[in-house]
């Protein structure tokens, strides 16, 4: 059965715990080591970063800026040739299915080239460069997780963390882009 808390005492629970510190990080690292690494570790997401990372290799700080700028212009319009490269695909695809799987667990899943840049997501993300975030700072120069701050999502009205992992190339081992997982704490078990 999901664990599931009260959002008044959760409330209250996260507002007493230090900064950075909560009692979910034993089951979030845990989750990083089952469900995540196995959605990352797919052969579709694999070749989808590996083809993205040939394109965006040699972008310019510039550039990736540029791209930045327009997918948060095509954010709510009728055009947007950027974020539906983003949201098609056997990758997309993949990354979907996983949230849909999770039983709302995974509230989004969005994989990164090399570079920070988006390459396939279960929905549609604010920005298009994660290169500037922790998410991506903390995990693909690092080979290390990242666990986030617990926050109400205003969309879900549920508690959740975000939670970025590497990707590796399996032949090789190293380090190919990350992923990050909208978990909601609140159905942890």
């Amino acid at each position: 059965m999901p664990f599931r808390r009260p959002a008044l005492a959760l409330t209250a629970l996260l507002a007493a715990a230090p900064a950075g510190a909560n009692e979910f990080t034993p089951l979030l690292e845990a989750l990083v080591d089952s469900d995540i690494r196995a959605v990352v570790q797919d052969p579709v997401l694999i070749a989808a970063i590996r083809a993205q990372n040939a394109e965006t290799a040699g972008l310019t700080e510039t550039e990736i800026l540029a791209r930045d700028q327009d997918w948060r212009a095509q954010v709510g319009t009728a055009e947007t040739p950027l974020i539906n490269r983003v949201l098609s695909g056997p990758a997309a695809e993949h990354l979907r299915a996983a949230a849909e799987a999770s039983g709302g667990l995974f509230t989004e899943i969005f994989a990164m080239d090399a570079v920070g840049l988006n390459v396939a997501a279960s929905g549609v993300t604010s920005d298009y460069w994660q290169g500037d975030e922790a998410k991506w700072q903390e995990t693909f120069p690092t080979g290390a997780a990242h666990i986030g701050e617990i926050e109400l999502d205003e969309s879900t009205q549920a508690y959740q963390a975000q939670v970025s992992v590497v990707v590796r190339d399996p032949e090789t081992g190293s380090p190919i882009g990350a992923a990050t997982f909208g978990v909601n704490v609140e159905l942890l078990q």
